[in-house]
């Protein structure tokens, strides 16, 4: 990888871990590592463009049919595709058919791209992540044969460690903190072979043993502003992200001051 590459477009797909949540700015909107990256991409490019396409709650069918096209037809220097966890969260999950559509949408976009970049996700330290993680690490093996077929770049977020602390992540338990963002726009900088300038692998410092009166206060108030709506909205068939429209769907000129 060249150092110091010249970006002068990029276009981000995905889902909530993309359009930046739980990155929120005073206004209530949120950021997030994708467009802290664009920021710092554009302090070093003049008319340098951005596009970020992902919407909350999105599976890999749903980014699949409703943003790769988009994002190919777009032609930029940069494109980062972030898709199928939340597939693999999902207690029924068909991970064939969770390969097959990341690969038509690397397939699509490596050709009509200058460097496509996937990533293996972070996951939070807990239960849930032990539940979990066969299946994520199945999907990261998909990431990691059709980025070696396609030639695209892999930022491995899960393989340090370091953002599996539970205080980088939100009170939800699944979206990154802003510091958990910054980390991550660090990583995609350094992969996309820029200099790096602090390391994000870095541990936070160790902190004493929360009590156990805090942890069943903190899980109560994740149960019930957190879990019992998410299942919810499974039952019903709903999603967080219904009706919502792509955070930026133009490629579009970007400003730097974030």
């Amino acid at each position: 990888m060249q150092m110091n590459a010249s970006y002068t477009s990029f276009v981000a797909l995905g889902d909530s871990f993309t359009e930046g949540m739980s990155d929120r700015l005073p206004d209530g909107s949120y950021r997030g590592w994708a467009d802290l990256l664009a920021a710092d991409l554009a302090a070093r490019t003049p008319g340098f463009r951005y596009a970020n396409l992902a919407v909350r709650g999105k599976l890999i069918g749903q980014i699949v049919d409703e943003q790769v096209d988009t994002a190919a037809a777009m032609n930029a220097d940069l494109v980062t595709l972030v898709g199928g966890l939340n597939d693999a969260l999902r207690p029924k999950c068909d991970m064939g058919m969770v390969r097959a559509r990341l690969e038509e949408a690397v397939t699509k976009l490596a050709p009509n791209c200058g460097r496509l970049v996937l990533m293996r996700s972070p996951g939070r330290n807990g239960p849930v992540m032990e539940r979990f993680r066969p299946r994520m690490e199945q999907l990261f093996g998909f990431i990691d044969e059709l980025a070696d077929a396609h030639g695209a770049l892999v930022v491995d977020l899960y393989g340090p460690g370091a953002l599996g602390d539970p205080r980088l992540w939100a009170v939800d338990r699944l979206h990154l903190t802003t510091e958990g963002h910054r980390r991550v726009s660090e990583a995609v900088w350094q992969t996309i072979g820029l200099e790096p300038r602090r390391d994000w692998t870095e541990p936070l410092p160790p902190v004493r043993p929360v009590s156990w009166y805090r942890r069943r206060s903190s899980d109560l108030r994740f149960a019930r502003e957190h879990l019992l709506p998410w299942i919810g909205r499974r039952l019903t068939g709903r999603s967080s992200g219904d009706g919502l429209m792509p955070k930026r769907g133009d490629l579009l000129p970007y400003p730097y001051e974030l």
